[in-house]
């Protein structure tokens, strides 16, 4: 069946589908009712233009500038770096920040040739020249990648006199140490914390 084939043919293209969960989502799909199947083909024929980019920090949005970049209860003092826009919705769950954020669009990879210029760096310099930032928390995954684009940030932004940050590392929440990794039980032990 052609049209079968090429349908599950693009759902793995999406990331996390193989081709038996395209087969399952495709047969699923088959079986439940046409209005079912043709509103979610409107809600993915619309989503790219119902979703922007907000024009301050790059984050998703429906209206621009987001909401997080209007409101006048956030901490402007503050500016989380992240790498891409869906980390700010993780964040924004924690319910423990308040500041701004700011996308930078991926990571520094030399090997993927990804460098520093195709990051939205400049951007976020020019947010901290307008004064009002005190610091910059990098909040990049403690990866290779992560670490070298935190500490690229760290080293220019000292020139713009703000303190930059780097959210702490180390052993999760209901962690095991039997099962831990030595990379993160030395990030643990360099960033433990007072009792």
């Amino acid at each position: 069946m052609k049209a079968l084939e090429e349908f599950v043919s693009l759902l793995t293209r999406l990331p996390g589908i193989g081709r038996k969960s395209a087969l399952r989502v495709a047969y699923h799909l088959l079986r439940t009712d046409r209005a079912f199947a043709q509103a979610l083909a409107e809600r993915i024929a619309g989503l790219q233009d119902a979703i922007v980019f907000c024009s301050i920090c790059g984050s998703y949005t429906e209206t621009d500038p987001c909401p997080v970049c209007s409101s006048p209860a956030r901490d402007r003092s503050v500016i989380c770096a992240v790498e891409q826009p869906q980390d700010v919705v993780t964040i924004e769950g924690s319910r423990e920040y308040r500041g701004l954020y700011h996308v930078l669009g991926g990571l520094i990879s030399p090997l993927d040739g990804v460098g520093p210029e195709d990051l939205k760096i400049q951007s976020l310099i020019a947010r901290i020249r307008e004064g009002g930032v005190a610091e910059v928390v990098v909040a990049t995954n403690p990866t290779v990648e992560g670490d070298t684009t935190a500490l690229y940030l760290k080293r220019l932004l000292e020139a713009t006199g703000v303190s930059v940050t780097r959210l702490a590392t180390g052993m999760p929440v209901g962690g095991d140490l039997e099962y831990a990794d030595r990379l993160t039980l030395a990030r643990s032990f360099r960033g433990r914390t007072k009792l």
